[in-house]
């Protein structure tokens, strides 16, 4: 089954001015974080969103502090999307004491229950079963929250996809699952690992909505997935929508892409979607100095919370035994 329209109305001109804004930050958060690991001020690698934060935005928009968001390793942007302070996530990847956990976490491990994100996770597809108990739970609570997760097309194949989709729709949970399709799974193109191309279609084997969306406008992802979240509160069971985007980065930090082709990678960057998004807010009426209020607030605040969390000091050495079970 595939969903072919939604009835989520659009914004208002402000909301969607807020979804500029937050795309931007997300983008320049990860401008940065780039430059702190050439720095060598960044522990690990990182692996960035630059090119997904429509869908980061667009499917966070629907959800509410009490729904719980689980995402991937790539997911500093679903992190701020959601609400995430800006300054303890710069501190977090920096391994500072106030760190969204402490310094702890890092990268691959953001989590701010505060706002409902659970947590990215390194493993690839480990956080599908865990949504899954999160529809479980709320169904136990007797509450209309829902679960997301987001995650990449190099998920579907594994064990954990399959089966945390088909408990989801056995049970009816209120777990909605977007696909990240960015078309590699680290550097293996799509083509190469899934004989089905258009993944919306593994909804069909679930008995499952499934739904394709251009994931590189955040007013579409915002539709879709508002949709399928209203479904999930209504006890209507799961949907999987599938949203295509692009990468503009390699897999993580270490990777220069070269593996994709070059026309390819252009082909992408024309369809940027902060540009794009800009552009539709002037060509539906949006005044020029709202668009520019947006991008000076996103620079500001990116640079205002990335020196206060530079500033911020590195946990104690007694700290490594906080939180550690005997």
């Amino acid at each position: 089954m595939t969903l072919e329209s939604t009835s989520q109305a659009a914004p208002d001109v402000g909301v969607q001015l807020g979804y500029l804004r937050r795309m931007i930050e997300i983008r320049l958060f990860e401008e940065e974080i780039q430059r702190l690991f050439n720095r060598n001020l960044v522990r690990g690698s990182t692996h960035l969103c630059i090119g997904q934060e429509a869908v980061a935005v667009g499917g966070c928009a629907p959800l509410r502090t009490t729904d719980a968001m689980l995402c991937t390793y790539r997911g500093h942007g679903a992190v701020l999307a959601m609400g995430a302070p800006l300054d303890r996530t710069f501190a977090e990847i920096l391994g500072k004491e106030q760190g969204l956990c402490r310094g702890k976490g890092g990268s691959m491990h953001l989590t701010d229950v505060s706002v409902g994100a659970y947590g990215s996770f390194a493993i690839v597809g480990a956080h599908l079963p865990i949504a899954t108990g999160f529809g479980l739970a709320a169904r136990y609570a007797g509450t209309d929250d829902v679960s997301l997760c987001f995650f990449g097309d190099g998920s579907v194949n594994i064990g954990a996809f399959h089966e945390a989709m088909n408990l989801a729709a056995i049970w009816k949970l209120p777990t909605v699952f977007v696909c990240e399709n960015n078309l590699y799974g680290e550097y293996s193109p799509l083509a190469s690992t899934t004989p089905v191309h258009e993944l919306a279609r593994r909804a069909d084997g679930y008995a499952m909505p499934g739904v394709r969306v251009d994931g590189n406008d955040v007013l579409a992802v915002r539709a879709v997935v508002g949709e399928a979240v209203d479904r999930a509160r209504a006890g209507e069971g799961p949907t999987f929508v599938e949203a295509l985007t692009y990468r503009h980065k390699g897999h993580s930090r270490t990777d220069p892409g070269t593996y994709r082709p070059q026309e390819e990678v252009e082909a992408w960057l024309a369809r940027d979607p902060i540009p794009a998004f800009e552009r539709a807010l002037l060509d539906g009426g949006v005044a020029p100095e709202g668009v520019e209020a947006a991008r000076a607030e996103a620079t500001a605040a990116v640079a205002e919370h990335l020196e206060r969390a530079l500033a911020w000091p590195d946990p104690p050495l007694s700290a490594r035994f906080d939180h550690v079970y005997a």
